[in-house]
């Protein structure tokens, strides 16, 4: 129901834009959320953004370096990287929450759909 596309390989200091489509069965609205994982790790909380394109929360580790955004055809939302680090290397996902939960709590629930995550690697 949500696929991510745009990862790859950067270097220190590049940019990356990640995209997150939700498919028509989706949840006719709702809130989108990114996420990172490490192997090994917990998932961490990046960045979500208010179906109307309105409300926006990041993560302390990226904000003023990345930005969240709606498109148009308000099933896409883009993730745009800048100013990349070594340390923003993992596998990136997107959620769809439809309680908007995600805005104030920066989790989401399993239950929600999730897509299959899209690679970062940032080089040093």
């Amino acid at each position: 129901q949500l696929e991510e596309s745009g990862g790859g390989m950067v270097q220190a200091g590049g940019s990356l834009r990640l995209s997150c489509k939700a498919s028509e069965d989706t949840f006719p609205a709702h809130a989108t959320g990114w996420f990172r994982q490490v192997s090994g790790k917990e998932r961490q909380f990046v960045a979500a953004i208010s179906w109307d394109g309105a409300r926006t929360i990041y993560s302390d580790a990226v904000a003023g370096r990345f930005t969240v955004k709606r498109h148009g055809d308000r099933r896409l939302v883009f993730l745009e990287m800048n100013n990349l680090k070594p340390e923003d290397t993992a596998v990136y996902s997107c959620t769809a929450d439809p309680t908007d939960m995600i805005l104030t709590t920066k989790k989401s629930s399993a239950m929600n759909p999730w897509g299959q995550g899209t690679a970062v690697t940032v080089s040093s």
